[in-house]
């Protein structure tokens, strides 16, 4: 049954995304009509305004809520993969409180120096998850699933604290930093995207190549090494890997939660548990979930806007609180 529900999926979600990302150059403050958007698309002399609200605008921004979730889904694969915790998500192990505190540096320290926050971002993310391994290397806890969450807790913390106390020091700070921590595809353009878009995409497929060792890993980390699998450096490259595509998507997004932790989920459900096909899955489903949010936030409050990370907040934590009260009956 699940392999005839496989066999169907992937083309029903990849229609479902083309027609996501359709509405997302459609809908706006301005209202584009499908023959416009098409034209444009095509070149066949469409309105000049209507072209630049589309190449310049729409196109960027779905196209970065596209890339968003696709990596941020596939790092909260992996991350659940090899702690074997299915409440581990990206920012569980510091990555945004990382990001987060880099920026708040920046803006405190060099609040004109806006064109440096990408790159604070992006170091102070992959930073937190080079700390977070030195602290599980040594406590010698290297190939123990729990101390890789335990240390990312504890370092999200302090970073967090960091990021309050730079708050109250700075406070001239915050409204800058409030904007980038909501999560918003507002105000993306083409030049932003290409490096960050090559290492999403690169990091997806090698994820996807990795999942046939990751499916053994998932049988126990003995078991593992008797099949030929290197668990500490498998491990070690899962988690670099995982990091890489959250900064990435840190440095034109911001800080956009829950979705590595609630798209592998919903990606099981759907097709069970083999990890070569919850890969293109959870690409394809993050990337579903990020646009629709967009769209929504775009659409629902106009005039208004709302970010999309905060929409995926509303949705995410009442899935968080499911999860933790669906584990606490199964080991009750």
């Amino acid at each position: 049954m699940k392999k005839r529900r496989v066999f169907w999926i992937f083309p029903v979600l990849i229609v479902l995304l083309a027609s996501a990302a359709l509405l997302g150059l459609m809908l706006g403050s301005a209202e584009l009509t499908p023959r416009t958007v098409l034209d444009a698309l095509l070149g066949r002399g469409a309105d000049r305004t209507a072209s630049l609200i589309l190449f310049e605008l729409r196109m960027p921004r779905v196209a970065a809520a596209i890339l968003a979730g696709m990596g941020l889904a596939s790092a909260g694969l992996l991350l659940q993969s090899v702690t074997d915790n299915d409440l581990c998500s990206p920012n569980i192990i510091g990555v945004n409180a990382g990001a987060g505190l880099a920026v708040m540096v920046v803006l405190c320290l060099f609040p004109a120096a806006f064109s440096l926050l990408p790159l604070a971002s992006f170091v102070g993310a992959f930073g937190t998850t080079l700390l977070v391994l030195g602290i599980t290397l040594g406590v010698g806890g290297h190939s123990s699933r729990t101390t890789v969450v335990l240390a990312g807790v504890a370092v999200g913390t302090l970073l967090s604290a960091g990021i309050s106390f730079l708050s109250q020091l700075y406070p001239d700070a915050l409204t800058s930093y409030a904007a980038f921590s909501a999560g918003s595809f507002t105000g993306i353009y083409a030049e932003d995207l290409p490096v960050p878009a090559a290492v999403i995409v690169l990091g997806a497929i090698c994820s996807w190549a990795l999942a046939p060792r990751l499916n053994l890993l998932c049988l126990g980390d003995e078991l593992a090494r008797t099949l030929g699998v290197r668990v500490r450096l498998l491990r070690l490259v899962c988690l670099m890997l995982a990091s890489a595509m959250c900064a990435c998507v840190v440095t034109f997004a911001g800080l956009l939660g829950f979705v590595g932790l609630i798209v592998p989920h919903m990606a099981r459900r759907l097709a069970g548990h083999d990890l070569r096909v919850l890969f293109p899955l959870c690409a394809i489903l993050g990337a579903l979930l990020t646009v629709l949010a967009d769209l929504a936030g775009r659409t629902l409050f106009a005039p208004a806007e709302l970010p999309a990370g905060i929409l995926l907040s509303i949705l995410g934590a009442p899935f968080f609180l499911f999860l933790l009260f669906k584990r606490r009956r199964s080991h009750a």
